[in-house]
């Protein structure tokens, strides 16, 4: 059963979360602020979360109760962005639907698509791009370099170019799977790392363009998110599209 308008109305939404999308399955998609975690990784990381209440890891979802109801509420997370990326974020009401939709994320049919803003210029302006990955996950912190094995391919084109300093460049990029670190390593590698990345990126000239913008953030974000799925004897199409941040085109 899906979940009533109320439901969606009233959910304990961490800072700056904007619900973008739901439909009538219990399938959303929400607009995460850079520096907002997708979960909390403890209590005392839930006021900073996508949802600011209990994350229950094993079962991938949150959950909360509301006074008058027996049942807890809970909305189970579909995908995870690094706190530090912005944009689409998904989520369900429905445990059944959440399960379907992980599926179709396995299968690699979930279409994804992110901007962001570079240091320099790419030497072409569409390329794919492919690379042998190694990723390395310890003390829960997360770790990717470019001498692996783990295959990783996005497709890139160019936005545009500034023609002034400081030298940047806005990109698009559809990653065609999913490694941790993917983009941001990929573009570190070709020279054009993602101005304000503080693990791959170029530090002093984030230091100088964070002066300069008066803003001091990774500048990832994703975009658009697009799918099919089937869910109670029907296909259905999802699309989400959140909003670019005015920050990432004021020197493009």
């Amino acid at each position: 059963m899906s979940a009533g308008e109320n439901y969606w109305t009233t959910l304990p939404l961490g800072r700056g979360v904007t619900l973008i999308h739901h439909d009538a399955n219990g399938l959303a998609a929400f607009a995460k602020p850079a520096g907002v975690l997708s979960h909390p990784n403890a209590p005392a990381d839930e006021p900073r979360a996508l949802l600011t209440v209990p994350y229950r890891i094993e079962g991938e979802y949150f959950e909360w109760t509301v006074p008058g109801e027996i049942t807890p509420r809970r909305l189970w997370l579909l995908n995870r962005l690094d706190s530090a990326t912005s944009g689409v974020i998904l989520a369900a009401a429905d445990g059944r639907l959440a399960d379907e939709v992980r599926a179709q994320f396995k299968r690699k049919r979930v279409r994804k698509i992110y901007q962001a803003l570079v240091f320099g210029a790419p030497p072409q302006q569409i390329a794919l791009w492919r690379d042998l990955l190694a990723v390395e996950k310890k003390g829960g912190r997360i770790r990717t370099g470019t001498v692996g094995h783990v295959p990783a391919e996005s497709r890139m084109n160019v936005v545009r170019t500034a023609r002034t300093e400081p030298r940047v460049s806005l990109i698009r990029l559809e990653p065609r799977t999913g490694r941790s670190h993917q983009l941001r390593v990929q573009c570190a590698k070709r020279g054009v790392p993602i101005v304000g990345d503080q693990t791959y990126g170029d530090f002093g000239r984030n230091r100088e363009f964070a002066r300069l913008a008066a803003t001091k953030r990774l500048f990832l974000h994703s975009l658009e998110t697009e799918f099919e799925y089937e869910f109670g004897g029907s296909k259905q199409t999802f699309s989400a599209k959140a909003a670019l941040p005015a920050e990432f085109t004021k020197f493009v």
